[in-house]
């Protein structure tokens, strides 16, 4: 039997003790110890270890105040890339009280919700350390707080406050300072932003984090994450020791995401590994600092199709679990500038983006930088070239791969149907009744001005765009054929009524602009040739024109004929 496939588990105890494949990213602990950052901030994309690699930490430094407990802790890592780095490692093991948060569960749709549930994580921690209450370390008020804290009775001021009085507490009765944990810190504040209570989440989260990671006495070391780098005026005001290590650095570069070597032992052991270069395409071209990184969860979401059926087609898995918010509100807001960035993207070009330190979701429109800061960070853009210049760092991004491509194309083209229906397009339908071709082509033009299009995709993106736009009428039934996988004609539109009006039209995809013409002529051809037209007449449609309509990026050519 093969070890079971770690799909959405997150907690370390888990992974060792019931068998699952572990991708061994103890190595990660050293790192952080030798390199004695006292607050540390991770940035990585989602999905990509860090609650996981939070969780091996809380179970390598914790002291439980259980000699059988600690012991348990220690064995989990027998075996493990850790246990032979050395005793000055070793020796760290079980040494410290542990507070761990994770904010994640901050994702509401308003502000007193996503209080409500930072606030229930707060009040669980301090239950998993109720302990400290029969130690007789803490005197009557302290012993009162702590209780109204843990029930969840305490006021707002109070839980800002609560992470340092937490270390206080472990502290007096432990006589060690604490190391903190804070997974998933910025969950609530890109909640907030796109559901419109940012400065209220951001008043309070920067409470909550001055006093755990400024003013604390009691703090050994603290390890955040989260998706991306926000500024340190709007959540670390004066945090100084803040140490943050973003996907550019090359200190820790690859104990988040899996490595090309892991990713081909895992392929190997699953002996799946003819089909690499599926796994390849579609969930590599990640760099974090110099090291090239796969998707974790794709891959094993991959994994797992492929172990029960080696071929097994790839999806875009990351889809479902990162939110997209931001690629939607992009092409939503884009100017004619940004929409040909993006197409650069979506045609496999890069651009040229200078890299900002810190940024605020507030700041995400303040420019086009702001905006590709943000997709490079949360991991729908990667580094193809880094460069110096003018003091600045800048790098070429790209599309990673062709799961982020779908992601893209999905995205775009599902905004693309919600804009049109929002539109009239009477004047097309009446342009199409009346045999105007010219004005046909304007209109559609003129559409596709506005849109994103992606030019290695280019015939499903027509197509897509053309039955989008007809499928607003009310007085025509739009038959795809394409999508049925037919030998007929690609669109095909006609009234209830067999006295009515019926359509065939067929498109071509230029490849230069001065082919218009003659790629339309033989769109129109082909709908004679094929006698596209026979099965509406054999339906009993008497009226049927025929449409050749040819595209080159934002131009079209129409022409009109009837059978």
């Amino acid at each position: 039997m093969k070890k079971a496939l770690p799909i959405g588990v997150e907690n370390f105890e888990d992974m060792l003790k019931s068998g699952y494949y572990y991708v061994d990213k103890t190595m990660f602990i050293k790192e952080l110890l030798d390199l004695k950052g006292k607050v540390n901030l991770f940035t990585r994309p989602r999905r990509f270890g860090k609650t996981l690699n939070l969780s091996m930490l809380r179970y390598f430094f914790e002291d439980t105040g259980s000699i059988e407990k600690n012991a348990q802790n220690r064995k989990l890592f027998q075996g493990l890339k850790i246990a032979e780095a050395g005793k000055e490692y070793i020796g760290q093991m079980g040494m410290f009280p542990v507070i761990n948060l994770t904010l994640k569960s901050a994702k509401q749709p308003v502000f007193e919700s996503a209080y409500t549930k930072i606030k229930r994580e707060i009040s669980e921690e301090f239950m998993r350390h109720q302990s400290v209450l029969e130690s007789g370390a803490l005197n009557a008020n302290d012993v009162q707080f702590f209780q109204r804290l843990a029930g969840g009775d305490a006021g707002y001021d109070d839980y800002s406050g609560s992470i340092k009085f937490l270390s206080k507490c472990l502290h007096h009765v432990t006589g060690k300072n604490v190391v903190i944990l804070i997974d998933e810190y910025d969950v609530p504040l890109e909640n907030a932003y796109f559901k419109g209570f940012y400065d209220e989440m951001i008043e309070f989260i920067r409470s909550l984090f001055e006093s755990a990671l400024k003013t604390n006495d009691y703090l050994h070391l603290a390890v955040i994450t989260g998706c991306l780098r926000v500024s340190k005026e709007s959540i670390f005001t004066g945090l100084n020791h803040l140490n943050i290590i973003s996907i550019l650095d090359k200190k820790y570069s690859e104990h988040f995401g899996f490595t090309e070597p892991e990713v081909l032992q895992m392929m190997t052991y699953y002996n799946v590994e003819e089909r690499f270069p599926s796994m390849k395409e579609w969930y590599d071209g990640y760099v974090f600092g110099n090291t090239e990184v796969y998707n974790p969860w794709s891959v094993i979401k991959f994994l797992y199709d492929l172990y029960s059926d080696v071929n097994a087609f790839p999806h875009p898995y990351w889809v479902n679990t990162s939110s997209n918010d931001i690629i939607k509100d992009m092409v939503a807001r884009a100017d004619r500038e940004t929409k040909g960035q993006i197409e650069t993207l979506l045609d496999g070009g890069t651009l040229d983006i200078q890299v900002h330190g810190e940024v605020t979701y507030e700041d995400m429109y303040g420019n086009g930088e702001n905006l590709w800061n943000f997709l490079y960070f949360t991991g729908y853009l990667s580094k193809k070239d880094e460069y110096f210049q003018e003091k600045y760092v800048h790098l070429k991004v790209h599309i990673p791969n062709t799961e982020i491509m779908t992601i893209y194309e999905n995205t775009i083209m599902s905004w693309f149907g919600e804009k049109i229906k929002k539109e009239d397009f009477r004047d097309l339908y009446h342009a199409l009744e009346d045999g105007d071709e010219q004005k046909v082509a304007g209109i559609l033009s003129g559409q596709l001005f506005s849109a994103i299009s992606f030019y290695d995709s280019a015939e499903n993106f027509y197509h897509g765009f053309l039955t989008g736009i007809l499928n607003q009428s009310e007085n025509y039934l739009v038959k795809s054929n394409r999508e049925s996988g037919s030998g007929r004609s690609d669109i095909v539109l006609k009234s209830p009524s067999l006295r009515g009006r019926a359509f065939v039209l067929e498109l071509k995809v230029s490849k230069r602009f001065d082919d218009l013409e003659g790629d339309a002529k033989k769109a129109l051809q082909q709908i004679y040739d094929k006698g596209y037209a026979d099965e509406l007449y054999a339906e009993g449609y008497k009226k049927i024109d025929c449409y050749g309509i040819a595209f080159y990026r934002k131009d079209c050519e129409v022409l009109f004929g009837r059978k």
